[in-house]
């Protein structure tokens, strides 16, 4: 492997990220530099926040789980524990509902739907893949209403997805005032609804009949290239909507703008545009909110205290080449900003990535925590990040309590040399991945696998995380875009002061393309009258010299299995004090994974890919599925050992909750499958509890 050069010997980037830290290559002779503060604001919270919108009690976890994290704060703990380690073996399936909304033959090979529902009352609502709101009853599964947006099957983006939805109770409001209580998400093709939570009918007084159009601003654009796939995360009566801009098309992508709209009326609050941010409304007449900037297509978390929202942001439209952005988009994107919830102005922003070329954009949600130091608590939040980086900062001022360290990475290949940050921060918190990859890591379920496999390894420009983008040959980028830790995000049980964190494993075999050669290919983005769905698998990336080809997991391309050897993915106990492992498991088995598709049906844990979280409880379990083995388990979280275990009728891409209701605790889980995990697609909402 190429020696990493020293960070004194290599240049700063012309656009290296702004930081309050030193230099990156300043420190002379010193390969690592320990930073206390990255990238935050000039003026302190206080200068900026806003008493305009007071705060509103925050809807916790318990009987109820009312957000999608369990609360805005998103720690996926609950304090229920009717269901623990001595009677799980009596867990049973008590009730499943089929919610319908199954792929027609014109969206098969579509649907990723990553459904996790909220309870609150007496009711469950579940949200589909094309974004039908479904209550049912959460003691019985009966329907109890249902609201059909009617989404057309053309504004699925990379999959139908709809992670969840929000619960906002309104203030002041009579409890037999329709819309008292409501129900807000926003769909794939870019609206933002309202609709009562008892009756399932539309908020009259919200935007228009209970509507927002969120292409408003955006410019232009085409089904499937901006989607709504994440709820909106409410904060101070402010409901905060981020949204997924396809990966990948063009750098003239829709705005990756965050907005937050009133709860109540829909009006607009505030419009966090990283290109503009003198102004924090609608665009002028005739404008857009800026092009092609990073967006937030994953779950916010919130301080309702503090009235700050947390937003984790991805990178620019243009993930793999980055020589032709803006200084504010090297400073902000793969950055977890923290936003006035009244007012939109950032209040301070940290940076996991500098200059990101690898896709590594914040997809886990953070969760906040009161975090234990030598004089005393503080209050912080614990993010999380795909390259396997746990970072704990103050949630006041985006301060680092535990050290962050910048070290440095390769510069020497790829095709953008002056534009790569010589530096990258790295937690000394803790990493959820290990070293880097060697050619005795290859694997292969036959000699011939491994021999192709070592040979690729060989071929391939590598050296290390970070191994920038080439063109020359393909690159070996690990982790993987998927992770570390991706959407699924942590649970943090706070009784026993541990975090849980499922992670994968894997890298991806990447190329890019240049422009000639992918034009030769027939790359084309999704605006162009030429794209087909199912053409190349690669990224156009107009505006740059390249497009790029990625194989996620690095498959062989016979049998379809991956060239590095398991585990690819797991399940760790963190201690939340001192950051150090208390267990490590593989999580999934072989039983539904095999050469060439086949399941092998053998029970062996082998640890596979996994796309969902975890749910911790003061019972001292573990609720998760994730894996592709189509199973949900059970795990103690004091010893890491599985204490039970169901098959999915579909796979486990999601999250489950844990709710109470007429004194029984269920566990609730919605498999609905998912199409990039290659695992069966399912329309099932299932719950289970003990024995009456």
């Amino acid at each position: 492997m190429p020696a990493l050069p020293e960070a004194a010997e290599t240049p700063a980037p012309t656009d290296a990220p702004a930081t309050e830290a030193a230099d990156p290559a300043g420190d002379e002779g010193s390969d690592e530099e320990s930073i206390d503060a990255v990238n935050t604001a000039d003026a302190p919270p206080e200068a900026v926040s806003s008493t305009a919108r007071a705060a509103l009690p925050v809807l916790e976890t318990g009987a109820d789980w009312p957000a999608y994290g369990g609360s805005t704060e998103a720690r996926r703990f609950s304090p229920l524990d009717q269901i623990n380690t001595t009677n799980i073996g009596n867990l049973e399936r008590v009730w499943t509902f089929n919610t319908g909304d199954l792929p027609t033959e014109a969206a098969e090979g579509q649907y990723s739907p990553e459904n996790t529902p909220l309870k609150v009352g007496d009711d469950l609502f579940v949200c589909t893949p094309m974004g039908m709101i479904i209550a049912v009853d959460a003691a019985t599964g009966l329907e109890e209403w249902r609201f059909d947006p009617e989404v057309s099957e053309d504004a699925i983006p990379y999959g139908a997805t709809c992670r969840g939805v929000a619960y906002f109770e309104t203030p002041g409001a009579a409890a037999d005032e329709l819309c008292a209580n409501r129900i807000l998400w926003g769909t794939l093709d870019a609206r933002l609804i309202a609709v009562d939570a008892a009756l399932g009918q539309p908020c009259a007084d919200f935007g228009e009949n209970g509507e927002v159009d969120l292409e408003r601003g955006l410019g232009d654009t085409v089904p499937g290239w901006y989607a709504i796939t994440s709820p909106p995360t409410i904060v101070r009566g402010v409901a905060v909507m981020g949204a997924q801009v396809k990966d990948g098309q063009a750098e003239d992508s829709p705005s990756g703008v965050v907005r937050g709209y009133d709860a109540v009326t829909g009006e607009l609050a505030w419009a966090w545009d990283l290109g503009n941010p003198e102004n924090r409304g609608a665009p002028a007449e005739g404008e857009v909110y800026t092009r092609g900037t990073p967006n937030m297509w994953t779950i916010a978390a919130a301080d309702e205290e503090l009235g700050l929202v947390y937003l984790p942001l991805g990178n620019s439209a243009v993930d793999y080449y980055g020589s032709n952005r803006s200084e504010a988009e090297n400073e902000y994107a793969t950055s977890l900003v923290a936003v006035d919830a009244t007012t939109g102005e950032d209040v301070w922003h940290f940076q996991t990535v500098y200059n990101d070329v690898w896709d590594y954009d914040l997809g886990s949600q953070p969760s906040l925590v009161d975090f234990p130091t030598a004089d005393g608590t503080v209050p912080a939040l614990v993010l999380s990040s795909k390259q396997g980086d746990i970072f704990i900062l103050d949630r006041a001022t985006g301060e680092p309590l535990v050290p962050v360290e910048e070290r440095p990475v390769p510069t020497d290949l790829g095709v953008e040399q002056d534009y790569l940050s010589p530096v990258q921060p790295f937690s000394t918190y803790h990493s959820l991945l290990m070293d880097d990859l060697e050619e005795k890591d290859m694997w292969g379920m036959t000699p011939l696998d491994q021999l192709w496999c070592r040979i690729q390894f060989r071929r391939a420009n590598y050296a290390g995380v970070y191994t920038p983008p080439t063109a020359d040959a393909h690159w070996i980028q690990y982790p993987g875009y998927n992770g570390g830790q991706d959407w699924g995000s942590m649970a943090v049980d706070t009784e026993r002061g541990i975090l849980i964190a499922n992670y994968n494993d894997m890298p991806n075999f990447n190329r890019l393309l240049p422009r000639e050669e992918a034009d030769e290919m027939g790359v084309r983005p999704i605006f162009d009258p030429a794209y087909e769905p199912g053409g190349p698998e690669a990224g156009p990336q107009l505006g740059s010299p390249y497009a790029i080809s990625v194989n996620a997991g690095w498959r062989l391309p016979f049998t379809g299995l991956l060239c590095t050897e398991p585990p690819y993915g797991g399940i760790r106990a963190i201690d939340l004090a001192t950051g150090e492992t208390l267990w490590d498991e593989p999580i999934g088995t072989a039983r539904r994974n095999g050469p060439f598709g086949i399941p092998s049906m053998l029970p062996m844990k082998i640890g596979t890919p996994n796309n969902g979280g975890p749910v911790a409880t003061a019972g001292g379990l573990i609720f998760i599925a994730a894996a592709t083995d189509d199973l949900i388990r059970a795990i103690d979280i004091e010893t890491g050992e599985t204490v039970w275990e169901d098959a999915l009728p579909g796979g486990g891409q999601t999250t489950p909750i844990t709710y109470e209701v007429g004194g029984r605790q269920f566990v609730v889980i919605y498999p609905g499958g998912h199409h990039f995990m290659e695992t069966p697609i399912s329309d099932a909402v299932i719950a289970y509890a003990l024995p009456e």
